[in-house]
């Protein structure tokens, strides 16, 4: 395989972890604006379902070599910033 065609996966790759991270944000976002509102377990539970299950696909794209371990584990740190956010959002309410 060529150096272009592993470097044209690797982006692709992190481009889809990208776009799943998005959704996730999005949803937190979602919440972050509907504080007015009492925490739902519901959502809480698919946050954490998302945010595992993003957890894998990153965990496994690396174990492939095709995304840096610091790039995925960043995405991560950026969500679970957001999330701890909407954490403390939510308890000054």
């Amino acid at each position: 395989m060529s150096t272009e065609m592993v470097t044209s996966q690797n982006e692709k790759a992190f481009a889809l972890l990208k776009s799943d991270a998005e959704k996730i944000r999005k949803l937190i976002e979602v919440q972050m604006e509907n504080l007015t509102m009492p925490q739902c377990p519901l959502y809480e539970e698919v946050l954490d379902t998302q945010m595992f299950g993003l957890s894998r696909e990153i965990d496994f794209a690396i174990r492939l070599e095709l995304v840096e371990e610091e790039k995925g584990k960043q995405l991560l740190v950026e969500l679970e910033r957001k999330l701890a956010a909407l954490h403390e959002a939510s308890l000054r309410k």
